[in-house]
């Protein structure tokens, strides 16, 4: 998983492309260097990006406090910031979400 940056103070961020009004909210692979995500939420009034931070929140197994998006909050492509999570657990994580597809 070389798409995660690994930053300090336990934290990691890495791109995200989104696809919104999907039928089920899932990893669907890697778009380009960004983890592809569909989610079923509508691109409108920040409900996909709403949904983006719980999915991760939920994937990584932290609160969605800890969940950010730091750039693109009116796009498909997305930064995510993931706080108090160490490099070595979201890989572990995410790879288990990519091998369900």
């Amino acid at each position: 998983m070389d798409c995660i940056a690994n930053l300090q103070n336990n934290s990691i961020a890495f791109n995200v492309y989104v696809q919104p009004r999907a039928s089920r909210t899932r990893v669907a692979g890697m778009h380009g260097n960004a983890i592809k995500i569909c989610v079923t939420a509508p691109p409108v009034e920040n409900k996909a990006n709403g949904a983006v931070i719980r999915f991760f929140a939920d994937l990584f197994g932290v609160p969605k406090s800890a969940v950010s998006i730091k750039s693109g909050r009116h796009g498909r492509n997305k930064k995510v910031l993931v706080n108090d999570i160490a490099l070595e657990e979201a890989r572990k994580a995410l790879s288990g979400a990519l091998s369900k597809i």
